[in-house]
């Protein structure tokens, strides 16, 4: 048995899933009869981890975000690590908008965190990684505790636990 028992909190995002949730809301926009006929539009861009949204007006627009939202909640993406910017005009009288996807845990966060896990006056430690937090600690109670803490605090990320070992 381990001495001691640690894991992981993380933000990420399947980017393969996400894809995929893009190519169904592209399917279904093609075929709903109110969407049907509109300039709406989805870019995924991988590498940069952006959605562009673009469509004729913000009617359209909203209703797109609410069939991707539906594809991505089906996919176990968590809408919380969708970071929306703002509507802007775009060419041809549509509107756009970017979505970022967060992935890793932003520094003030993890120091959030962190001090909550501190405060709960616990034998663990925790520390900052990057772009995720470690927690270790002997007893498998208290490791559990902690996460449901976590999970209890609203971050406004959408975390994972991993590596729990």
């Amino acid at each position: 048995m381990a001495d001691e028992h640690f894991f992981d909190v993380v933000c990420e995002v399947d980017s393969q899933e996400v894809s995929n949730a893009v190519n169904q809301t592209i399917k279904e926009i093609n075929q709903r009869f109110d969407l049907k006929g509109s300039k709406c539009s989805i870019d995924f861009d991988k590498d940069e981890g952006k959605l562009t949204l673009s469509a004729d007006d913000e009617y359209h627009l909203k209703g797109i975000t609410d069939i991707l939202q539906t594809k991505l909640v089906k996919r176990n993406v968590p809408l919380k690590s969708l970071n929306y910017g703002k509507i802007e005009p775009a060419a041809s009288n549509t509107v756009k908008q970017e979505v970022n996807l967060q992935q890793g845990i932003p520094t003030e966060k993890a120091k959030e965190m962190v001090k909550l896990i501190k405060d709960m006056k616990l034998k663990v430690t925790a520390e900052i990684r990057k772009d995720q937090v470690r927690v270790k600690g002997k007893k498998i109670d208290d490791l559990q505790t902690i996460m449901t803490a976590l999970k209890a605090k609203d971050f406004d990320l959408g975390l994972q636990f991993k590596n729990y070992k």
